[in-house]
């Protein structure tokens, strides 16, 4: 049974992502459950244990960037302290 979820990416990353999908007459939705079962299917402790293809490299540009969204707290008082 298939589930949504909401994903945040670069727009260009996107685009190339979305590029390569149709090339491979797959949808992008089908190429990222693609990538997340390959993934999930390996005994990786780390992203560096990952085995990436070079067609991965491909659809990304530049080196991988890893971001933890910061909590609401902290972007309320950011909001708050820039209005003062």
């Amino acid at each position: 049974m298939d589930a949504k979820i909401t994903l945040s990416f670069d727009r260009q990353v996107i685009e190339k992502a979305k590029a390569f999908a149709a090339s491979q007459q797959i949808s992008l939705s089908r190429l990222t459950e693609f990538l997340y079962a390959q993934i999930t299917s390996g005994d990786y402790k780390s992203l560096d244990e990952l085995p990436i293809a070079d067609w991965v490299h491909m659809v990304a540009e530049g080196p991988a960037e890893y971001k933890k969204q910061a909590s609401r707290k902290s972007l309320r008082n950011e909001f708050f302290d820039a209005k003062k």
